[in-house]
């Protein structure tokens, strides 16, 4: 065998090693990105004491008040103290004393004590029945009846609460709809499975619009991040789907859409970023990086955390070449993080980074420069591959030294990709590339209403009530983040929620 043969087989041994690596950890290790940094003189270990000799200067002692400690209570001594909101109903069980029955006269009552436990009941669902009484005048004859109450869905049974919750069980709790058919038939109540299928399309129609001007107050921001994610919808032969793709676009304003695309082409950038001018953040992928070349008035700025990644995974065979740079980009974070514990902003915060933030972004890139001419790098190594990934994507990776409000990585939009992800698990996929839109236009009003803190149930119940009222020009003001401005200090409430407030903790059976 060659020298050269041996050569070959070595290196093929170390890529399919690194393969198995991967491999194993994906089965079986964290796929965290956290580095956890070697001992050194600065780290103690568990147990270890940092020795002074003798000739260290003493400090001086500093005489504190005396206090006394409470102790701490073991988990094992109490369960902890029941907390709960106002408004969870609350029945009243009176426990009556059998010492005192039948010789009331003789006692007194000088207090109660109180003991609340969480209970809960097999079925959540109620159904309402609106009795309307039928007159009769005496005089013409004719007949007088007041008319129903108007519903969400036109000749729909279904109340806006009950829509509103199962659409929050499914996309913020990821519970199926077969899973929800299943506890209705437990609770007593039969309706087909795909009659909630039906309920969800027709709820997705309504908030269609809303997402489209969620969208465009997206686009008017100075800086929109945008990634991809998989989801299977649409059958794709005899027990196969198709892989379509989720796009989310993330504003400066804490807003976030997800368009759908059946493929993971550049057709939808070009159809969502249409007319938008600005920062454009996004990871490596080719696509985000054409549309910025062919557009003018688009700055593309790229994410520091994927650069980032590829150097761990190019730790295992290049342990001091990749922990130099790992080291230089964690300095880098912990002065953004001091920006976001000062709250610089605008020019503070430009200032700053140009300060102490370009030096570091100066000396990552000088250093691998330096390696790719110093050191013989195989094609194949990780090391070299990411490398050339940070290499390639210099210009982009400097954006944000110019621009104070881009951020250093597109984190804050992949924390918003995770209920898609979770969903993925549940509910698998969605039978129809409609049903895929219905699902980005549901999940981008759900994301929103936890960005920008509102409750999505009492959303919903409120905007599934006001959309058929509220002018088609001012739609603008039913997104999650002005509904908040404009509604939220008095939302429209449901029947069963009317009813609520007048029995607290309990239902009237007179009128249900």
């Amino acid at each position: 065998m060659s020298q050269d043969e041996i050569v070959a087989l070595l290196v093929s041994h170390q890529e399919l090693q690194r393969q198995m690596d991967w491999f194993k950890r994906q089965l079986f290790g964290t796929k965290s990105d956290r580095r956890i940094l070697p001992e050194d003189s600065r780290q103690l270990t568990l147990g270890e004491s940092l020795q002074l000799s003798d000739d260290s200067v003493p400090v001086p002692a500093t005489t504190i008040r005396e206090h006394i400690r409470k102790k701490r209570k073991s988990s094992s001594d109490d369960e902890g103290e029941l907390r709960f909101d106002p408004s969870v109903p609350v029945e009243v069980i009176e426990v009556p004393n059998t010492e005192v029955k039948g010789n009331e006269d003789d006692y007194y009552v000088v207090g109660e004590k109180i003991t609340e436990r969480l209970a809960q009941r097999p079925g959540s669902y109620v159904v309402l029945r609106y009795v309307r009484k039928v007159y009769k005048e005496k005089k013409s004859g004719e007949f007088s009846c007041p008319p129903a109450p108007m519903s969400v869905l036109e000749k729909s049974y279904a109340d806006v609460s009950f829509l509103s919750g199962l659409l929050i069980d499914k996309f913020r709790y990821h519970l199926p709809l077969y899973r929800q058919h299943q506890r209705l038939q437990a609770a007593g109540i039969h309706i087909g499975r795909s009659t909630l299928t039906h309920f969800v399309q027709r709820v997705a129609e309504l908030l269609d619009p809303i997402y489209t001007s969620q969208l465009a107050s997206i686009l008017s921001s100075e800086v929109v991040a945008m990634d991809e994610t998989p989801i299977r919808a649409g059958p794709k032969g005899k027990g196969k789907m198709k892989t379509g793709y989720f796009w989310p676009v993330y504003g400066d304003k804490d807003e976030i859409v997800f368009p759908f695309s059946p493929s993971r082409g550049g057709g939808l950038v070009d159809e969502v970023l249409e007319g938008y001018e600005g920062v454009l953040l996004s990871d490596g992928y080719a696509v985000y990086d054409r549309y910025a070349q062919t557009v003018n008035g688009i700055v593309h700025a790229q994410c520091w955390s994927h650069t980032r990644r590829n150097f761990i995974e190019a730790q295992a065979v290049e342990p001091k070449l990749a922990g130099n740079i790992l080291n230089l980009v964690a300095s880098l974070y912990e002065h953004e993080g001091k920006i976001r514990e000062r709250k610089l902003r605008d020019e503070r915060k430009q200032r700053y980074r140009a300060q102490y933030c370009k030096p570091i972004v100066d000396e990552i890139f000088s250093g691998l420069g330096e390696t790719m001419q110093e050191h013989l790098l195989l094609p194949s190594s990780p090391f070299t591959k990411a490398l050339h990934y940070a290499l390639d994507r210099e210009d982009a990776l400097r954006v944000f030294l110019e621009y104070p409000n881009v951020p250093v990585d597109t984190n804050h939009l992949e924390r918003e990709i995770r209920p898609i992800a979770v969903g993925r698990k549940n509910w698998l996929f969605c039978w129809t590339e409609l049903g895929a839109h219905d699902t980005g236009v549901i999940q981008s009003l759900l994301a929103t209403c936890r960005l920008q803190g509102v409750d999505p149930y009492t959303y919903l119940v409120d905007v599934l009530q006001r959309i058929s009222i509220h002018p088609a020009r001012d739609v603008g003001q039913l997104t999650p983040r002005r509904w908040k401005e404009h509604f939220a200090d008095d939302p429209m409430r449901s029947d069963l929620d009317r009813v609520r407030s007048r029995a607290p903790g309990r239902l009237a059976n007179s009128v249900l």
